[in-house]
Order: C-alpha cells, then sequence, then structure tokens
C-alpha cells in the first residue's frame, strides 16, 4: 500500500500541516499521530454447518485525553491494522473539533458481512465483544456502528457486556435501538450533520444552497440521508452512486425514492430514466456540492485535476488524499473536511451515552436542536481560525482548533483518570 492510498499515512500528514501552524513540541506531536494501544485478535466462530472460522479483528484507542475513546466498528473486508488507527485518529480529533468530551477509538472486523448468516453474524459479534470486555466501558470506551453495521451489533455487543460483567451498563454503546437505550435521531446524524455543514459553507460563502447541483457518491446511510435533508432545503440531487456503480439525471432525481429503489433492489443502478454513470464519472461532474460518502481514499491527485465541482462536503471519513487536498486548495475549490462535515453521528452518540447516564430520553425535537448548535457553533470556531490565523484551507483550520484543544487537556493532566 503506498503512502497516498494508506489512511493512517494520510492522517499524520493532515497533522503534520496543522502543527506548521502551531507551537507544538515535538514530543507532543509524536503523541498526537500515534495511537495510544491497539488490540489485534484472532476471533474463531462457529458457522452454520458446524465448522469453525477464524477472523482477524482490531480496535484501536487513539488519544484518551479529552475523555473516554470513541469510535464506531465496521464489518468490511478493507479492514486493517493501519485503517484503523487512521480512523480512531480521526475520531479524536472529529470530537475535539465539535468539542464533545471523548477521545478517539475505532474498531473492526476483516469481513464481507454478506458472506454470514445473521446466526453467523451474532456469533462472530459476541466473539468480538468478548475480546472487546476488558477494553471497554462507559468511561473507558464507547463503541459505535460504523460500515456495515447497525443497530443489531450494537445491541449484541451491549447484551454480552452486560451479560459477562452482571451488570446494565446501557451506556458501554451507542448506536442502540430506542428500545436498548438508543436516541432519537442517531440514525440520521451523520446525513443531518453534512447537511449542516454544507448549508452553513454556502452561506458563509454568499451561495443560496436552494437550487444547488449536488452529486452524492456513496448512497449508503449518511449518503441517503444527506441527500434528502439538502432536496429539502431546496437543492437539485442530480447524482448518485454506490458499489455497483452511479446514477445521473440532471433535471434532478427524487433523493428518497432513490434510496427506496436501493432497498429494494440493493443498488441504486435502475433508477427511473436516470442515466447510467460511473464512481469516478460522478465525482468529476460539474456540480455546486459534491458529497463523497463512501470510503477512504475515493478521490487522489490524479482524479482530483478532474473534479469539478465548487464545493466538496465530506460526509466519509478521508475520501480526499492528500495529494487530493493540494490540488484542490490550489485550485480555490472549498472543501469541508470530514472532522467537522460527519461529526454528527459522534455528537449525537455522545447525547446517547449522556441520556444512558442520566437515565432520562430526550425528545427528537431536542437531540436535532443540540445538534445544530454544535455543528454550527464548531463552523464559526473553524472559520474564525481559518480567516484570523490566515491558513490554507479548512481542514487545517479544523486539525489547528482540534490539536489545541488536545494538547491543552494533555498539558492539563487530561480530564479523565
Amino acid at each position: 500500500m503506498s503512502d497516498e492510498a494508506n489512511p493512517y499515512e494520510s492522517l499524520k500528514e493532515q497533522i503534520d500541516d496543522a502543527a506548521a501552524y502551531l507551537d507544538a513540541d515535538d514530543g507532543v506531536l509524536t503523541r498526537l499521530k500515534n495511537p495510544e494501544r491497539v488490540l489485534e485478535t484472532n476471533l474463531t466462530f462457529e458457522r452454520d454447518d458446524g465448522s469453525l472460522e477464524t477472523v482477524r479483528a482490531y480496535r484501536s484507542q487513539f488519544n484518551g485525553d479529552r475523555g473516554p475513546y470513541k469510535g464506531g466498528i465496521r464489518y468490511h473486508p478493507g479492514v486493517t491494522r493501519d485503517e484503523v488507527k487512521a480512523l480512531s485518529g480521526w475520531m479524536a480529533y472529529k470530537c475535539a473539533v465539535v468539542d464533545v468530551p471523548y477521545g478517539g477509538g475505532k474498531g473492526g472486523i476483516a469481513i464481507d458481512p454478506a458472506d454470514y448468516s445473521a446466526d453467523e453474524l451474532e456469533r462472530l459479534t459476541r466473539s468480538f465483544a468478548t475480546e472487546l470486555r476488558p477494553l471497554i466501558g462507559e468511561d473507558r470506551d464507547v463503541p459505535a456502528p460504523d460500515v456495515n453495521t447497525g443497530q443489531r451489533e450494537m445491541n449484541w455487543i451491549k447484551d454480552t457486556y452486560e451479560t459477562l460483567e452482571n451488570t446494565t451498563a446501557p451506556g458501554v454503546i451507542t448506536g442502540k435501538a430506542l428500545d436498548s437505550g438508543g436516541s432519537e435521531g442517531r440514525v440520521e446524524a451523520t446525513g443531518r450533520s453534512t447537511m449542516l455543514a454544507a448549508r452553513e459553507t454556502f452561506d458563509w460563502l454568499d451561495r443560496d444552497v436552494e437550487n444547488a447541483t449536488v452529486a452524492v457518491q456513496g448512497y449508503g446511510n449518511a449518503g441517503s440521508i444527506a441527500a434528502a435533508l439538502l432536496e429539502d432545503l431546496g437543492a437539485d440531487v442530480v447524482a448518485a452512486s454506490d458499489s455497483s456503480g452511479g446514477i445521473y439525471d440532471p433535471d434532478g432525481l427524487d433523493a428518497r425514492g432513490v434510496k427506496d429503489h436501493k432497498a429494494e433492489t440493493g443498488s441504486v443502478s435502475g433508477y427511473g430514466d436516470a442515466a447510467a454513470i460511473t464512481n469516478e464519472e460522478l465525482l468529476t461532474l460539474d456540480v455546486d456540492l459534491l458529497v463523497p460518502a463512501a470510503l477512504e481514499n475515493a478521490v487522489d491527485a490524479d482524479l482530483a485535476a478532474d473534479v469539478e465541482a465548487d464545493v466538496i462536503v465530506e460526509a466519509a471519513n478521508g475520501p480526499l488524499t492528500p495529494g487530493a487536498d493540494d490540488v484542490l486548495t490550489e485550485r480555490g475549490t472549498w472543501v469541508v473536511p470530514d472532522v467537522f462535515a460527519n461529526a454528527g453521528g459522534v455528537t449525537v452518540s455522545y447525547f446517547e451515552w449522556v441520556q444512558n447516564r442520566q437515565r432520562f430520553h430526550w425528545t427528537e425535537e431536542r437531540v436535532n436542536e443540540e445538534l445544530e448548535r454544535t455543528i454550527t457553533g464548531a463552523f464559526d470556531g473553524i472559520v474564525e481560525t481559518y480567516e484570523g490565523e490566515d491558513l490554507p484551507n479548512l481542514r487545517t483550520a479544523a486539525y489547528v482548533v482540534a490539536i489545541r484543544r488536545v494538547v491543552n487537556a494533555y498539558e492539563q493532566g487530561g480530564n479523565w483518570p
């Protein structure tokens, strides 16, 4: 894997870019670029035919200076040690950008969940929860859903942990079903923050999001919800894609109709009269707003040279390589970084954790109001830093804000034992 394609190398380069504008000790910077610990484990579980299979799993705890480690668990064939290290680092700085009192964590199992039955996935998930048990806890490390996981898997982990610990601890994990202590608004949170980030950016640029053309790469939870909420603001979603390919209609798609079509058929392809396009063609469409909402490294330096969108709002983690960032900054394309734009997920996870600790349930209206206040406040802080310190782009500004908060917590001895 080249450095350009290695998400952990991308993370370290982003930290170095921001550190150039900070007065931080080299030793502190080294700490800021490396996880505190990484669990790498082999999980053996029983298949439905009685055979045993062993798969590799990971949990990275990146930085706990500002609070318990926090971050998702993904099931994907591409899960590697470096990937979870990078994602846990992005989580640490994401929490700091929006001033949520968490550190960064991330986990994953290197499988394609489509290859397994629900019973097999439950046995595998419970096996992973057993391995995670010494590391996680309401005040230690609080996992959440990520790629190819959701409420079902979170409920299994919660139940396994509570059974082994002989306790009730709903705050050990977030992204749970409502009846298991989940929060209103959690499923929509990442897409909602993506919409809010786009709305605030267009307002700051004195542009109107109404009638803006939008292309969404990756039509899973975050991408499809962001598309629908942007459509509610009057934007025109003209293209969408998933792993099977993409669709394009210059007259506009029905964002929720595309989501329904994907739910029925398993793909966005074949929706209505929309033309078929590739993911690469979608990423280079001449649109006002591009929302990359799939996996890391969707746009490298070569592809960035062909990107025509005026504004890019990163709903995925690490969709642009550092080389792509350089190209887009040079061209004056506005990139709203992942560590801010998709922070709605962890923000509402924090709200869920607070509700679990207080044993008090918030309404969806309150959750969404608190999320909007958090995201708009964080955007104002990023813009103030960008404009006040003459920084090259919004990503660097976001990291400057985040790193300062983490360094301050570290130098003050941290907020948690």
